[in-house]
């Protein structure tokens, strides 16, 4: 089995497979420069749904069937199915578990919740209690909006430091068939509050717990910067990489040319005015088991830090005056 090493990192003795992963995205996110990485691409923002909020839910479901399409699954074969997302009681994941009839256990992580599903189904199977597990995420740029902030149709003006939630959905299966990049190790977070009160500035909300666990995650298996041909966090934007980056170096780790975010490169930040880049559920999730999982396949690159990053406040902590606490896990991936 695999074993703990270091304070805060699982090493997988067994690494299971990613075996086939599934991707939607809306009309804005096809419009950026990894268009063609992902399976399908909405050309309503609605999915001819009533509500934003069903729109997700269609996404949510067409991404795990894909999935499973892709890997000649049905939802039978598969044990557990391990879901979050970003809307009021992870309402989108549970609505979609009806159905596809998987046993499932819901996760609650923010924008981290790519990075914690990968990392808990890879434990599970690892430890013989699963033999396929499949893990997903989404959000909605016009459902969350509404619920953390203001919904579209009130034209508030959005400051230089915020980022845009992206609209998409990503699942990816984990079992031990076929071939395809393993997840090899998991370095779960601690929950940081440093303070940040500001619920639009989630970049730098976020930075502090990226840096941390990125710095655990090496202190712990005694690799560096350079183990790795990139180093991505979820969602941290403009702003949060960049503090992201001044903090690491501060303890003496120095991340340059294989340092990324997912929330920056789902966007061209020149011609989409996205401010400081994407956010939300599916930055990562659409962004790794889209276009990253596909250089992977290809063995363009051959071993990835995933770093998932999440704010863990609610619209009820924040009107009552709350910091925002915030988290971050991370899974190296590797061919």
């Amino acid at each position: 089995m695999g074993k703990k090493i270091g304070k805060q990192t699982y090493e997988i003795a067994n690494p299971p497979i990613i075996t086939s992963t599934g991707t939607v995205v809306g009309p804005f996110e096809g419009l950026g420069p990894l268009a063609q990485d992902f399976d399908e691409v909405l050309t309503d923002a609605r999915n001819e749904q009533s509500s934003f909020e069903k729109a997700e839910r269609s996404m949510l479901i067409k991404a795990c069937r894909l999935a499973l399409d892709h890997a000649s699954f049905s939802s039978a074969e598969v044990d557990l199915f391990l879901s979050g997302d970003l809307l009021n009681q992870i309402i989108t994941s549970t609505f979609s578990a009806v159905s596809l009839g998987i046993p499932f256990i819901g996760l609650y992580g923010a924008c981290s919740t790519a990075a914690m599903g990968l990392g808990l189904g890879a434990l599970i199977l690892d430890g013989g209690f699963a033999g396929s597990v499949l893990t997903a995420t989404s959000s909605h740029n016009s459902a969350a909006e509404r619920q953390y902030r203001y919904p579209t149709e009130y034209g508030g003006q959005r400051r230089t430091y915020q980022q845009w939630t992206v609209t998409g959905a990503g699942a990816a299966l984990l079992s031990y068939t076929g071939e395809g990049p393993r997840v090899t190790g998991v370095t779960f977070g601690k929950v940081l509050d440093m303070g940040c009160t500001d619920p639009l500035n989630m970049g730098a909300a976020m930075a502090p717990a990226a840096a941390e666990t990125i710095a655990q995650h090496f202190q712990d298996t005694g690799w560096d910067p350079n183990s790795f041909d990139l180093i991505v966090t979820g969602d941290l934007g403009t702003v949060g990489l960049n503090l992201c980056r001044q903090e690491l170096a501060e303890r003496g780790l120095n991340l340059s040319n294989n340092f990324n975010d997912c929330g920056i490169m789902i966007y061209d930040l020149k011609k989409q005015d996205v401010h400081a880049g994407g956010s939300g559920c599916a930055a990562s999730a659409v962004v790794v088991y889209g276009h990253l999982y596909r250089r992977l396949k290809k063995k363009e690159i051959n071993r990835i830090l995933l770093i998932g990053t999440g704010a863990l406040h609610s619209p009820t902590s924040y009107m009552q005056g709350e910091n925002i606490p915030c988290i971050a896990h991370a899974v190296r991936i590797e061919v």
